[in-house]
This record gives C-alpha cells, structure tokens and sequence, in this order.
C-alpha cells in the first residue's frame, strides 16, 4: 500500500468514532477526498458524501459506501465511589472488554480501565457480566472527583489503535468499518484519475452499528442508481471459528462479492465482469436472508435501489484485536473503480423478468 494510503488508513483507523459521535472520524475523511473530489458535503448528522461529477452525457450514478461508527460504550452513571457504570454502544462484546484499557471522550480525553477481579479473587471460572454490571476505574477516589472530568453520555472506546503484523496485516480496533470508508474513498480516488465516465459518490454514513440508520438517510437523500455498501465480513480461517460457521472468506484471498438477499445480480456481474476481466482475485459468499449491512437499507430506499455488499475480511470482529490484510482493500479499491469505470455500459441496473 502506498504511504499516502497507508497513512490515511492509519489516521481513520486511530480516530475514535464510536456510533452517534463519529464527527473526528468524518473529519478525517472529509479532508483526504476533499483534495481530489468536486465536491464534498455532509448532512444534519454527519454523513459524508464526496463526488466525481463524469461525463455529462451519460446518465449513470454509482454510489459506493462504508460506515464511519464503530462499537464502544457510554457513561451510564457516576458512583459515589469514583466508578463509572457503562451502557452498551452498537454490539459491543462483553467478554473482550474486561481488563481493557479505555479512553471516555469527555471535554479532555481521560484514561480508564475496565475493572477485572484478580484470578486468585474469583469463585471458579464466573460467567461475563453484562456490560452494564461492568464499570470503569478512572483512578479517582470519589463520585464528585469523576464528575470533575466526566460526564453522563460520554462516548468510551477501548485505547488499542494499530499494530503491524507479518507481511501486509495488521490488526486494529475500529477495522469495522474504517476499512470500508477507506475503500470508499479510495475507490472514488481511482475513478477521478481515470475521468470514468459514470457519476461516483463515495459516502461514509454514521449509525450503523445502531441499525442501518445513517444509510436510511443517504439511501432516501442520494437516489443513484446502484449503491455498493463495503464493511468488513468475517474471515473464517482461523482455528477457533466452529466448523459448522465456516465458509470459504479467508484472510488475503482478495474482497468478498456476496450474492444472495439484497444483492442485485446485475450489480454482482458488473463487479464480478469488472474482476475477471482486470484479473483482480475475489470471493464469493451467501447472503440467504440479509447482509447485515448497510446494503439492506439502501437496496430499499425510494421504492428499490441496486444495491450490492462488497466483504472485507477481517479475523475477531467486534474485538479491540480486529485483523485484515490491507492486500484485501487495495484489491477491492482497485475491483470497484474497474466496476464504476464499466457502469455505464451495464447500466440499467434491472432484474430479467
């Protein structure tokens, strides 16, 4: 990866952005795609849209989107004693976030742990509390102390940012979904150095994690004719996944066309066409019922909009250990600026009745 991208990748990657307060993280991108789109703009809540106008004459709009929250907490309560009790953000995972290193975004970042009893202290092996029976040491002695740095509603994520692994991995918090608005934008980057002839949106939407919701709003504001939604999906390569969950994703075998519910088959044989004909290596996965991802709210906006979800796969989701290869993004941002470039002569995007 070249270290323009890289470094972009890194700065997104490192922006806490927990869901409903993703504006640093927008920050970031709005920045980078502002020095190679036309035009650049953000609604009431803080999805971004950036755009390459093409040619006038054809008449085909192609959206492709990542989702900017990722997981975390919030300050729930204060205690008299100097703790702070949490409240689940998104799908946060109880069993990864005891013993954690933490950072509650108040007015000044403060530095916290989230408690864990000592193995010599505990009754056996103890089930995992809920999030909500967990707290927070901020270091403080009393309620009114903690109440000096924090603030109920403030947003908590874990402290890890990026480590680089063996060859092109590396593992992070946050991968999900910065991944994916990095392939949105680069995406859009690439389609600009070509002058494609189609229209290309990339969009970071807000909430996801919350239920699609960022994508309701772009997805009703935005109307192209084919959105494409790239989030991360799981990798299944590594030995603790169950055998009866595993599937055929693996770590650096390129991006993940998924067919099947919300995926629009005109949508997937324009990218897999795109692949084949660049020689750019992809996977395939099923999507029986839903793609749990933003794809399902956007193939119905406006009465049915193409929609595509395009897989980034990524070991431990949900964890502040998050793996991907950073081979799987380049090889998706190159696969859709192939398929944008192709869009106007696939266009309409219709299922064969």
């Amino acid at each position: 990866m070249e270290t323009p991208r890289r470094e972009f990748l890194e700065s997104l990657l490192e922006t806490p952005s927990p869901s409903g307060y993703e504006t640093p993280g927008q920050a970031v991108w709005t920045e980078y795609v502002a020095e190679f789109a036309d035009e650049v703009s953000t609604d009431a809540y803080g999805n971004a849209v950036a755009v390459h106008e093409g040619d006038p004459d054809v008449d085909v709009e192609v959206a492709i989107a990542g989702h900017a929250d990722e997981i975390g907490f919030a300050v729930r309560d204060v205690t008299e004693d100097g703790f702070l009790r949490l409240t689940r953000v998104g799908g946060s995972d109880r069993t990864v976030s005891k013993g954690q290193h933490v950072t509650v975004h108040a007015d000044e970042p403060v530095a916290g742990v989230i408690g864990q009893t000592a193995i010599h202290l505990r009754d056996g092996d103890e089930e995992y509390e809920d999030v909500a029976e967990q707290f927070v040491d901020v270091g403080v002695d009393d309620g009114d102390a903690a109440r000096e740095l924090v603030e109920i509603g403030d947003p908590v994520t874990f402290s890890s940012t990026t480590a680089e692994l063996a060859g092109s991995r590396l593992s992070a918090r946050g991968v999900d979904n910065r991944a994916g608005t990095w392939v949105a934008a680069e995406t859009l980057r690439r389609a600009v150095e070509a002058d494609v002839d189609a229209t290309v949106y990339a969009v970071s939407t807000v909430q996801e994690e919350l239920g699609l919701q960022g994508a309701k709003m772009v997805g009703f504001d935005l109307d192209p004719d084919a959105f494409v939604a790239v989030d991360v999906t799981h990798a299944t390569d590594n030995p603790d996944v169950p055998e009866d969950a595993r599937g055929p994703v693996e770590l650096g075998a390129g991006p993940v066309v998924a067919r099947g519910s919300a995926n629009h088959p005109a949508l997937v044989e324009l990218v897999r066409g795109a692949g084949d004909e660049a020689g750019i290596d992809y996977q395939l996965q099923a999507t029986g019922s839903r793609t749990g991802t933003d794809a399902d709210a956007f193939f119905t906006a406006r009465g049915g909009t193409p929609a595509l979800n395009v897989g980034l796969p990524n070991r431990y989701m949900h964890t502040p250990v998050e793996v991907i290869d950073t081979a799987d993004l380049t090889a998706a941002a190159e696969l859709l600026a192939a398929a944008v470039a192709d869009a106007d002569a696939a266009a309409p995007f219709t299922a064969s009745v």
